[in-house]
């Protein structure tokens, strides 16, 4: 079974390594333009993922969560985007302000926490990726 198919499933992780290694596993079969919406509550485990795309990628860079930066980029095997859009309103605006358009180029990931924030992304989401955190677990599931 192939990494979207467990996705869909649902995969459960008791240890930040293992939401990595789902991560790493992701990254080797996403497009060389990809989206990632990643939804969840604080604590679920999404910056935690976005390490793992880094590992892919061969990024150096110690992954951090861009709450108050609003995105990070990272420069590897591909480009990484990670963008926290918690304390954005929702204004069609935001990706003039932002210059994120003009900044990234293929191959590229951008992998953005709390989408639903957002009035609208410029880009296509290759995949909705839904985390949930249960006590000491974490679940990721594919949405779409």
């Amino acid at each position: 079974m192939n990494i979207l198919d467990k996705l869909a499933r649902g995969i459960v992780t008791s240890q930040a390594e293992e939401t990595i290694e789902i991560a790493r596993n992701l990254a080797t079969v996403l497009p060389e333009e990809a989206v990632l919406a990643l939804e969840g509550d604080l604590g679920a485990g999404k910056t935690t993922f976005v390490k793992g795309l880094a590992e892919r990628w061969r990024i150096q860079e110690p992954i951090t969560s861009p709450t108050f930066n609003i995105y990070n980029l990272y420069q590897g095997d591909r480009q990484l985007a990670h963008m926290d859009a918690y304390r954005l309103e929702k204004s069609p605006e935001i990706w003039e302000e932002l210059m994120l358009e003009e900044l990234i180029a293929p191959p590229f990931c951008l992998a953005i926490e709390w989408p639903s924030k957002l009035a609208f992304i410029p880009w296509t989401i290759t995949h909705t990726l839904r985390f949930d955190a249960r006590g000491d677990e974490r679940k990721i599931t594919l949405i779409s």
